[in-house]
């Protein structure tokens, strides 16, 4: 059977390109496909698509562009059966012990396999540990389809590497890291995949290694973060600021710029243990990368004790002070609040029965309380506040003023008011001229 035409055919408009997921990765990827050849977008989240149809990216990700594209969106999943290109990227996180959850791309797998046609090539973009495309994605295909691979069709792998919210490094921005089962398929998922990146697609020997290279470019930003995170930890117990400390040392000519913070969202709090899963099955046990998973996923407690703290040293009673967290999502200038690591810091105020206030304009109220059971107040309901936890570096906070912020305080005049800027969004020197009682990470 000839795979070889497939890149041909599509550019034709023979043939049609297929979306199995249109979260944050999918569907910038359908949208972007879609301005040069015939994309079907394909979904089980009905709402999601019924948004899409009618122009609306709650992404956030391609905004008004959505409401001009030709992505033929759907729910219905026979549907693929149109494709003979399909890409899947649906989610792939862990379950609450940190082990990989792997249904989703298993569903995604009978979905595919249930309607897959003869001469198509499957490409997975969700991260995952090496194997899982060959060993758990392909057999279902097979058993679902009655075709085997290799010969009725042939299967390769593309980790996504979108950044969601960032809108320099963009899809099209990024290289592309590109595998497949034989290197005539690797030749023509590179063909496909050179239509819309523009900085180029970059083949590796195997799946398995592209599998890799993913697990293995978050889990060093993860190990990255951790250290920076430990440094903040040690600065705090000498009084010493970590901004300043970071900003001297970032002089010389090969730091790597990290900075500490609140490691969330779907890719590099995930990704480390997807790696470490892996290992632990073939016998080995990681010596780095738990321990900084471990210091990470411990920052939420760090920043709720240190906003404790405050108050009590700024002489409020923190069971019955204000406190007001501006931010849910996992970074800022992003409606994705997965695996949101604020959240870790309302848990840790309420074991005080501290019950804060949380605002977040971006974040979807809905999601946030189908979720996370948080009640998102609007900024402008916010009521004036005891402590101020600004956790997101949203760009409606980094250009307030500190008079600005200060008038979000109540008036007390026998105790201080307790800012914490966890993303040091605010100079120190700015800081220390305000009258405030801050702290910052």
């Amino acid at each position: 059977m000839e795979f070889n035409d497939i890149y041909t055919n599509l550019i034709s408009g023979k043939n049609k390109l297929a979306l199995v997921g249109l979260g944050y990765v999918g569907m910038p990827i359908a949208v972007e496909f879609a301005k040069h050849i015939k994309v079907i977008g394909f979904d089980i989240n009905k709402k999601r698509i019924s948004e899409y149809s009618q122009g609306i990216d709650s992404t956030n990700e391609v905004g008004e562009s959505i409401k001009n594209s030709t992505v033929e969106f759907t729910s219905d999943p026979s549907r693929l059966k149109e494709a003979r290109f399909i890409i899947v990227a649906v989610p792939t996180p862990v379950n609450s012990d940190n082990t990989p959850d792997l249904y989703p791309i298993e569903s995604a797998s009978r979905i595919v396999g249930q309607n897959l046609a003869k001469g198509s090539i499957v490409v997975f973009e969700s991260t995952v540990y090496p194997g899982v495309t060959e060993d758990i994605c392909v057999p279902i295909i097979e058993k679902e389809s009655g075709l085997k691979c290799g010969i009725d069709w042939k299967i390769g792998y593309s980790p996504e590497r979108i950044n969601p919210g960032d809108r320099v490094h963009t899809l099209t921005s990024i290289k592309k890291i590109v595998s497949g089962m034989d290197n005539d398929v690797v030749c023509e998922i590179k063909k496909v995949y050179d239509i819309v990146i523009k900085a180029g697609t970059v083949p590796v020997s195997s799946i398995k290694t592209a599998e890799a290279v993913k697990v293995v470019e978050n889990s060093q930003r993860d190990i990255n973060i951790a250290f920076m995170n430990e440094v903040a930890m040690i600065c705090d117990k000498m009084g010493i600021d970590t901004d300043e400390v970071l900003y001297g040392m970032n002089s010389k000519w090969n730091a790597l710029g990290f900075r500490p913070g609140l490691v969330g969202g779907h890719c590099i709090g995930v990704d480390p243990y997807y790696l470490t899963n892996a290992a632990e099955m073939l016998g080995y046990h990681s010596q780095i990368i738990l321990n900084g998973r471990k210091v990470n996923d411990s920052m939420g407690q760090f920043v709720a004790d240190a906003a404790i703290k405050q108050m009590i040293e700024a002489g409020l009673a923190p069971k019955k002070a204000t406190v007001v967290i501006w931010g849910l999502t996992f970074k800022e200038n992003c409606p994705d609040t997965r695996n949101s690591k604020v959240v870790d810091i309302i848990n840790r105020l309420k074991e005080y029965d501290i019950k804060p206030i949380v605002t977040d304009s971006w974040a979807d109220v809905d999601i946030a309380r189908n979720e996370y059971k948080i009640d998102l107040t609007s900024f402008e309901d916010v009521p004036p506040a005891d402590c101020i936890i600004i956790a997101v570096g949203h760009n409606e906070y980094r250009n307030m003023s500190l008079m600005q912020i200060k008038e979000k305080f109540k008036e007390c005049t026998d105790c201080e008011k307790v800012l914490l800027d966890v993303k040091s969004l605010y100079r120190i020197d700015e800081l220390k001229a305000s009258g405030l009682r801050f702290w910052r990470l």
